[in-house]
């Protein structure tokens, strides 16, 4: 049987989701399954792990359902994966030893202020390219290790396994088999050096983290396994993984040095292809690992918003004030502007340029004249600033920027796209399939199998967009972006006190 098809799995912060692509790039199907959100107190953020692998398999099952063909016409499996979410699990049973510590989770801050404290942060920053913060793996490693019963002992008899999402869900699909990650998720736990392109012998000890719990890191494309035949009925190599973050970059076709892609998801997430040289940043950026395909490293610079597209989720969920996504354009158009209210969407602390873990949302500008429409405009006018915050930071290390491509659900908002243009006075590129993340994995995958022969080929399949202009004015454009300024300002300063 003629294997016709690349599926991708698109494990995201708050759904799973799994496209089917023809050999043309075409979406032939999708499926998408949401998962429950843990919030045990505060700041903390987790997700049951056999949420996560539940969810996968179904989408991925409905998936190949709707598209009317047999698991034996896939090629292959791409992976692309919310990252830096910890996971620990028995080896021998496959049940976890606590639920997944999730990325924009802030239990560690009290762990990276000491690193910080103790002078390490330069240490750490050589070696992996990151900036010490709650965000990244390690601290939520040392968090289990330290704070649930038993499981450092096991750990240290090699009874127990770590891996980010893809690694958990690739250990699960190959029925235990393949304990495996990929370089663009390895280098973002704050344990893996970037420059040797292993896992950190020094930080390992500093950490006190048994180097036997992490997985073998593997090339973005190539091989991660086979498929379990009790999942799908059949054997299907899965020979893409990614981060989401990079796969979008990928997927995008940045695949030259100077492309730039934002997506918005969950959180927000700017990249730059920076070629095969790592740039360290001056401006709060991180240097981070783009893929490495057949040995060969490409690098990225990376500004991270902790909440973008998450802020319409919770107007929606929890203020209740809108109740899909796609209201919010309506309210946003129905004033002229915002009236003086900016919303800095600090749930989890503040990522690029600031890294202030202690920051909390707020809304400030309010007056008796505030209504709906106000506050569901600042929510979408916060994703554009927050991205402009990251683009100044980025320009500020590179000297010069060209067009940025988007994608991301949130990229699916024209007020948000044109608004997005205007603050940062550039145009935007969007293209006619925003799957660009599910696309990317699909596009390892498919190099990896030798579904897609080149490079050249994937680029001449990235082509249909629309371009967003800018129309504001520049005295506008200084107006608004001070108020910003104005308003992280206050919502610092309030999350020091």
């Amino acid at each position: 049987m003629s294997q016709n098809f690349i599926l991708a799995l698109d494990q995201g912060t708050t759904s799973s989701r799994a496209v089917i692509f023809d050999h043309k790039a075409n979406k032939i199907a999708v499926a998408q399954k949401e998962f429950r959100q843990i919030f045990p107190k505060g700041a903390y953020v987790e997700h049951d792990p056999m949420d996560i692998l539940s969810s996968q398999l179904e989408s991925a099952k409905d998936a190949i359902k709707q598209a009317l063909i047999t698991p034996e016409e896939i090629s292959a499996i791409g992976i692309a994966n919310q990252r830096e979410t910890t996971i620990i699990w028995d080896k021998a049973t496959g049940k976890p030893v606590y639920n997944a510590i999730v990325w924009q989770c802030r239990r560690t801050a009290d762990i990276c202020a000491r690193l910080e404290d103790q002078g390490l942060s330069k240490f750490f920053k050589d070696k992996t390219g990151l900036l010490i913060d709650p965000y990244f793996s390690a601290t939520k490693i040392k968090w289990i290790l330290d704070n649930v019963e038993g499981v450092r002992e096991r750990a240290k008899k090699g009874e127990l396994l770590f891996g980010t999402v893809d690694c958990w869900l690739i250990w699960n699909l190959t029925g235990g088999k393949v304990h495996a990650t990929d370089t663009s998720n390895a280098c973002r736990t704050m344990l893996f050096n970037i420059h040797t392109m292993s896992w950190d012998k020094e930080i390992l000890g500093l950490l006190g983290i048994p180097a036997k719990m992490l997985p073998e890191v593997r090339d973005c494309s190539g091989d991660f396994g086979v498929t379990d035949k009790d999942i799908f009925g059949c054997e299907i190599p899965i020979t893409g993984c990614a981060g989401d973050q990079q796969a979008a970059l990928f997927g995008q076709c940045c695949l030259r040095e100077g492309d730039v892609k934002n997506t918005y998801g969950t959180g927000g997430f700017l990249l730059m292809n920076t070629g095969d040289r790592p740039i360290e940043s001056k401006s709060g950026l991180l240097t981070t690992v783009a893929w490495s395909i057949g040995g060969k490293v490409n690098y990225a610079l990376e500004g991270s918003v902790f909440v973008s597209g998450a802020v319409v989720k919770w107007l929606r969920d929890e203020l209740q004030i809108v109740k899909s996504a796609e209201e919010t354009e309506e309210a946003a158009r129905s004033i002229d502007e915002n009236g003086g209210v900016y919303f800095v969407p600090a749930f989890v602390g503040l990522g690029t340029p600031y890294w202030e873990p202690d920051a909390r949302g707020t809304i400030v500008g309010l007056t008796r004249g505030t209504g709906r429409a106000h506050i569901v405009r600042a929510a979408l006018e916060a994703i554009a600033y927050q991205t402009a915050d990251v683009l100044a930071a980025m320009e500020q290390d590179t000297g010069k920027l060209g067009r940025i491509k988007v994608d991301g659900g949130a990229s699916q908002n024209d007020f948000l796209m044109e608004f997005q243009a205007d603050i940062l006075g550039r145009a935007l590129i969007r293209p006619s399939n925003i799957e660009s993340t599910a696309l990317g994995a699909a596009f390892l995958a498919g190099l990896g199998s030798g579904f897609w022969g080149s490079f050249e080929e994937l680029s001449s399949l990235c082509v249909s967009f629309r371009e967003f202009s800018p129309s504001m004015s520049s005295a506008k454009r200084q107006e608004l972006l001070s108020g910003w300024k104005k308003a992280v300002k206050a919502t610092i300063v309030l999350g020091r006190e």
